[in-house]
């Protein structure tokens, strides 16, 4: 679960406070009341905090900082999954308009993209000069294919899907 990393970070920090005041309030009870001496008070006090209070709080920053740097990645991976989504569903799409849904900057998506293409969940064709983004049967379609219909000339419309402009004729291609 995204996010648990910072709610036991929190816990655990949050339970080393209470553990230290718990015991230095009850070294000063019996303080006050002639238990023990100052010196044994001390003691104790120290004892809880090296060996009890110390290694949880430092325990809760650790898994609050992984937590947020994991929240940090899932987001990243989020923001790629749509992108994949945008591409695979629609055809092509424009880096410009990937940018704008992701309020990223172009330089961002294009990590992302070639992030994608690293792990191997993207393949495709990726044009930097227009700017655009085709799905893999995008790029495997071949200029001049003609609509059986009509005859027209054909345009990607999504995921194996090719509409003809003219009569709009939806054709589907094998994946």
């Amino acid at each position: 679960m995204v996010g648990a990393g910072r709610t036991v970070g929190i816990i655990l920090v949050v339970l080393g406070v209470i553990i230290f005041l718990a015991v230095a309030g009850l070294m000063g009870a019996q303080l006050a009341g002639g238990d023990t001496t100052v010196g044994g008070a001390a003691l104790g006090l120290v004892l809880i905090v090296v060996f009890v209070c110390l290694p949880l709080a430092a325990a809760g920053v650790w898994f609050y900082t992984r937590g947020r740097r994991e929240a940090v990645e899932f987001a990243e991976v989020e923001k790629q999954k749509k992108i994949l989504n945008m591409v695979v569903t629609q055809g092509q799409v424009s880096v410009p308009e990937v940018a704008l849904e992701l309020d990223a900057s172009r330089d961002k998506v294009k990590e992302w993209i070639y992030d994608l293409v690293g792990k191997g969940l993207f393949s495709g064709y990726i044009n930097w000069d227009e700017g655009m983004l085709y799905s893999r049967q995008a790029a495997q379609m071949r200029e001049g294919k003609k609509c059986p219909n009509c005859g027209g000339e054909l345009q990607l419309a999504g995921k194996g899907v090719v509409t003809c402009p003219y009569c709009g004729t939806d054709i589907f291609l094998a994946t």
